[in-house]
C-alpha cells in the first residue's frame, strides 16, 4: 500500500506530526509512506525513519492553475491508496479526490466535502494528540506514541566532532537557543526574549557553575541575537548545525536546553533532554507533552514572552 500525509507548515509541525507517522507505519508495516510539505520544512525529515519519499509544495504562496495542474500531476503518478490531510483549502481535498484516491481522512469541517474519512478536530489539546486524532478516520485508536527521531550517525560523529572542538565533550553543557525566526517575525509572532534578560540568566549561571560551558545555537535567523549575546558574555561557545539531524545530535549531547517555543525546542523534547521552555503568545498546553518531567514550561502571564521574570527561569534551573 502506498500512503501520502500532506502536512503543512514549519519544521515544529512535522516533528509533532512524527508519532502519527509512526503508528501509521506500525499498522501497516509493509505501506510506503510519502509526504507533501512546504520547501522550508524539507530537511526536517533527515531525521524521520517513517517516510519514503519527501515532496514540496508551497501551501502557503498564491497558487494557480498551473500549480494545482502540478500537484495534481505528482500525485497521480504515483498512486496512492490512502491520503491524510492537515491541509484547509478545499482545492487540495478536491484534487485529492479527482486524482481518484480511495481513502481521504481530513478533518471535520464546513469544507470537507471531497473527503470520505474525516474526524472532528480537537484543538484544546496537546497538538501531537490532535493529529494523531486523524487515524481515528480509519478505525485506529491507540495511544499516541511519544515525540521520537531518528539522528543519522554521520550527524552524531558531526556533534562529537563540534564538543571537542569547542572542548565541552567532557564537562556536558548548557545550550541555549534564542528563538529567532524570520517567519514568526513575519506573522507578528515574538517569540524572541530580550537579549539584556538572557544576559542575566547566563551571568547567574556562569557565576554559579564557572565549569559548566554554555553554548548557543546559531541558526541563519540568530545571528544578530547570538552577536549581541557573545559581545555581553564572552565566556559563552557558539554552534552552527548545518542541518536538522546534526541540530539534533547537539542537542542530545546537553545536560540542559533552555529555549523559546521553536523546532529546536521539539528537538530536545524528543532526545530526552531536560528542557526549560520560554512561552509568552503560544500555549504550553499545546506544545509540551503532559505529565513529562523532563520539560518544563515558563508561560508569560502576558501574551508576551518579554514579560517572564529572569527569577522565574533561574529558580527553575536551580531547581535541577
Amino acid at each position: 500500500m502506498r500512503v501520502l500525509v500532506l502536512i503543512p507548515g514549519g519544521i515544529s509541525d512535522q516533528i509533532l506530526f512524527f508519532p502519527t507517522l509512526q503508528t501509521l507505519k506500525n499498522k501497516y508495516p509493509q505501506a510506503t509512506i510519502d509526504v507533501i510539505v512546504e520547501p522550508r520544512s524539507k530537511n526536517s525529515y533527515r531525521i524521520c525513519k517513517y517516510v519514503q519519499e519527501v515532496l514540496v509544495f508551497d501551501f502557503q504562496d498564491r497558487n494557480g492553475l498551473a500549480d494545482y495542474l502540478n500537484l495534481l500531476g505528482m500525485i497521480r503518478d504515483r498512486e496512492y491508496e490512502l491520503v491524510i490531510t492537515l491541509e484547509k483549502n478545499w482545492i487540495v481535498s478536491f484534487l485529492l479526490w479527482l486524482d481518484g484516491i480511495p481513502t481521504r481522512v481530513g478533518y471535520q469541517s464546513s469544507n470537507s466535502w471531497f473527503l470520505n474519512c474525516t474526524v472532528p478536530k480537537n484543538t484544546d489539546q496537546y497538538i501531537p494528540f490532535m493529529y494523531h486524532d486523524l487515524l481515528k478516520g480509519l478505525k485506529i485508536d491507540v495511544p499516541c506514541p511519544d515525540l521520537s527521531i531518528n539522528v543519522p550517525k554521520e550527524d552524531i560523529e558531526w556533534a562529537e566532532y563540534e564538543q571537542k572542538r569547542l572542548r565541552i565533550k567532557d564537562s556536558g553543557y548548557i545550550i541555549i537557543h534564542g528563538g529567532a525566526s524570520i517567519l514568526t517575525a513575519y506573522q507578528g509572532i515574538n517569540k524572541i526574549y530580550p537579549v539584556p534578560k538572557w544576559q542575566r540568566v547566563i551571568e547567574d549561571i556562569h557565576m554559579k557553575q564557572p565549569d559548566i560551558p554554555i553554548v548557543l545555537l546559531c541558526g541563519p535567523d540568530d545571528l544578530e541575537w547570538t552577536t549581541e549575546i557573545v559581545s555581553l558574555c564572552p565566556y559563552v561557545k557558539v554552534v552552527s548545525p548545518p542541518d536538522i539531524g546534526k541540530l539534533a545530535a547537539i542537542i542530545a549531547g546537553a545536560n540542559l536546553m533552555l529555549c523559546s517555543d521553536s523546532a529546536p525546542m521539539q528537538l530536545a523534547i524528543a532526545v530526552g533532554v531536560y528542557t526549560i521552555a520560554l512561552f509568552g503568545p503560544t500555549k504550553t498546553t499545546k506544545l509540551l507533552p503532559p505529565k513529562c518531567d523532563r520539560v518544563f514550561g515558563i508561560q508569560s502571564l502576558s501574551s508576551q514572552i518579554a514579560d517572564i521574570p529572569t527569577d522565574k527561569i533561574l529558580e527553575q534551573i536551580w531547581k535541577q
